[in-house]
């Protein structure tokens, strides 16, 4: 899927004349950190941030004053992976979208976008969850998805996170079981570390801890 996909044209753009005082308002409206600037001949010409409008002297200073170079946007085309990185990599809770000339389109905000990576991942679907890890020298998908079918289970969504420098990969399944021993067992049998199992079984104790011993693991 790429940008053109999420575009939101209901969050209206600042204009370069705007005041301080009235782009903050704008972002408690939207409640967004974030605005596109545009001309009134729609020309993208400046993404403003809430903390730069905090840190200007005056409330009745411009929005175009604060502009300081080509902003951070997306062009239509671009994949929604590409389109997320860029939304993490600056923080941003919208991302303007624009052609090569910068001509403004609108917007996709971080909120959908990331509601569409969950129904991507299945998380509306019941089943269990396991997280699991393997060294970068083993890890085969093919094989990871065989060793799994071979239980009878189908794999609703997998993700897997390839380490930076040294380390595991970590790979995360959601399963059309709730019943996650058969798998386990093969999947361990396989060399593979299983360091989180959810199940919709779990009671409510059981999976607060289960989710606080994963959290404290992917701080590690």
């Amino acid at each position: 899927m790429v940008v053109q996909a999420l575009i939101n044209r209901g969050i209206a753009p600042l204009r370069p004349s705007d005041t301080v005082e009235h782009a903050l308002g704008m972002l408690m409206e939207y409640r967004v950190r974030h605005l596109p600037t545009v001309t009134l001949a729609g020309e993208l010409v400046g993404l403003v941030s809430e903390e730069q409008l905090l840190d200007a002297e005056e409330s009745g200073t411009t929005v175009g004053s604060l502009l300081q170079q080509v902003p951070v946007h997306a062009k239509p085309d671009l994949h929604v992976f590409e389109a997320t990185r860029t939304i993490v990599e600056h923080g941003l809770t919208v991302l303007p979208v624009a052609t090569e000339n910068m001509s403004y389109l609108g917007v996709v905000k971080r909120h959908d976008i990331f509601d569409l990576f969950a129904r991507m991942l299945s998380t509306q679907e019941s089943g269990a969850i396991l997280a699991l890890e393997v060294d970068p020298a083993d890890y085969s998908l093919s094989r990871l998805v065989y060793s799994i079918e071979q239980s009878d289970v189908k794999i609703l969504s997998i993700a897997s996170e390839t380490p930076e420098t040294e380390g595991k990969v970590r790979v995360t399944l959601k399963l059309n079981v709730n019943d996650t021993s058969r798998v386990r067992h093969v999947l361990e049998h396989e060399g593979y570390q299983i360091v989180a199992a959810f199940s919709e079984y779990d009671d409510d104790e059981d999976l607060k801890m289960r989710v606080q011993e994963f959290m404290r693991y992917l701080e590690v």
